[in-house]
């Protein structure tokens, strides 16, 4: 089991690399990871997560309320968007909340990422909806995710960016990467004529891989 500050040096890793591949601009972005059900560490507002060393880090409370932080650094002010996962979600133990350039083309443009067009998206991801456009930092966020989280593991912001989340910080940050690439995968494809959809009943052999694979997290094959 990872001690705190090994926890906290794993988010300075992920904050270097969501940068470093161009997944956020300046101090953009944001994520956390639960300790426990009533503590849990947070990246501060105000920062460039590519810089980040590990007494930047805050730990929060379930309510968001500040427990840890040093002079100088507070939570982010999206907490609130983290600790509505956390609350409906069990199973999740980390978010990670970021702007990298093609999924967040289509939430600007208004567009979920839907459609099985490639293996490994409908398996891992099974689909990308759009959360309906709310106002950052403040309880409409939250309420804008609440519909998705017992059937998504990732989530577009309309007009904001991406969120995604799962039992590991490593897997939540591999789950965003994941998003990002089916976006770019979607955009090049539309500008090829469009892409070639995955017939439905190959959709369900791929969620029955889906299902006997046992994965962490929700996704559109578990309601069977």
């Amino acid at each position: 089991m990872k001690t705190e500050l090994e926890i906290k040096q794993e988010m300075c890793e992920i904050g270097r690399r969501v940068y470093n591949r161009g997944m956020v601009a300046a101090n953009d972005g944001n994520f956390s990871v639960k300790l426990n059900e009533h503590e849990f560490l947070c990246t501060p507002t105000g920062v460039s997560k590519g810089f980040m060393t590990p007494e930047f880090i805050c730990k929060v409370n379930e309510k968001g309320e500040v427990l840890e932080a040093n002079e100088g650094f507070r939570p982010s002010s999206e907490v609130k968007m983290h600790m509505r996962i956390y609350e409906q979600r069990p199973d999740v133990n980390a978010v990670v909340h970021a702007h990298p350039m093609y999924a967040t083309t289509f939430a600007i443009a208004g567009r979920p990422l839907m459609d099985p067009i490639m293996p490994e998206a409908a398996i891992f991801l099974g689909g990308v909806p759009l959360a309906k456009y709310a106002t950052p930092s403040t309880m409409e966020v939250p309420d804008s995710i609440q519909e998705y989280l017992q059937d998504y593991d990732a989530v577009l912001l309309e007009n904001h960016g991406a969120l995604t989340f799962s039992d590991t910080l490593l897997n939540a940050y591999y789950r965003m990467e994941s998003v990002e690439f089916y976006a770019r995968l979607m955009y090049q494809a539309e500008m090829l004529g469009g892409p070639k959809i995955i017939p439905p009943e190959k959709v369900e052999e791929l969620y029955e891989i889906r299902r006997n694979m046992n994965l962490p997290g929700k996704h559109p094959a578990m309601r069977k």
